[in-house]
């Protein structure tokens, strides 16, 4: 059945061979930099009441850039003395291990299938203080059913505990159950979208699935913009995060 008008697109590898540009690490003060900062800002300030500990971002589909904002808003909560974890959730097309350069990297499957596994020999230092990272590791066959497991639930709780912010790279909505799974085990989501590139529809679609397991969704981002100088940066858009009388009926 044929839901929405594909336009061809190919699925990029780039970034699950050569990792992720890290313009916040490279580049601390340039313009998609200081986006980033402003990104952080809004986060943190969307709801007075709560302090996020767990965040998870997504897309719709593939190749939107949903790990590049990742890590690199990732840096930027470090780079404010947040204690920051960054989890590789995406299992079928990781990033972290090529963006952080970890040969071989034992990660979250390793633990969620090992019970025997010390969970600190999936964490990984990174050169940018107060960063950690967990990849993660060998592709398994039921990334799903590992998403909604309660050894899964008590590591997301462990590592809350233990740390200041966690954020999971989560696999796009549409292509597989992961990410609606895991956003309704977080205290928020946020949706990647990638100008020129997005369609209306899938957006929408994402965004109705998110909502319909009850995940709550902080806002969107809208990456790869270009602006006057031509040069690409990141904008935050809040207008999917708001809980309006209508919503809650």
């Amino acid at each position: 059945m044929r839901i929405f008008n594909k336009k061809n697109k190919e699925l990029s590898n780039d970034t699950m061979e050569n990792g992720v540009h890290m313009i916040t690490a490279a580049a601390p003060s340039s313009v998609i930099s200081e986006q980033f900062k402003t990104l952080r800002t809004n986060i943190q300030f969307s709801n007075a009441d709560k302090k996020y500990r767990t965040l998870m971002l997504t897309s719709a589909l593939a190749s939107e850039g949903k790990s590049t904002v990742a890590a690199n808003l990732a840096v930027t909560f470090a780079d404010q003395g947040l204690k920051t974890l960054l989890v590789d959730a995406d299992m079928r097309r990781p990033t972290i291990n090529a963006t952080f350069s970890i040969a071989n990297p034992m990660g979250l499957t390793n633990y969620l299938t090992d019970h025997k596994f010390d969970i600190n020999n999936a964490i990984y230092e990174t050169s940018v203080t107060n960063l950690f990272v967990m990849p993660s590791g060998p592709v398994p066959p039921n990334p799903s059913e590992l998403i909604n497991s309660r050894r899964m639930d008590g590591l997301i709780k462990s590592m809350s505990e233990q740390l200041e912010l966690v954020i999971f790279d989560a696999p796009p909505v549409l292509s597989v159950t992961d990410a609606q799974i895991l956003s309704t085990k977080v205290d928020g989501t946020i949706l990647v979208v990638k100008e020129n590139f997005a369609e209306k529809e899938a957006v929408r679609r994402a965004v109705d699935l998110l909502k319909h397991v009850n995940g709550h969704i902080l806002g969107s981002v809208l990456n790869d913009v270009t602006s006057e100088g031509g040069k690409g940066y990141y904008g935050y858009y809040d207008y999917y995060g708001k809980d309006t009388e209508k919503d809650k009926k």
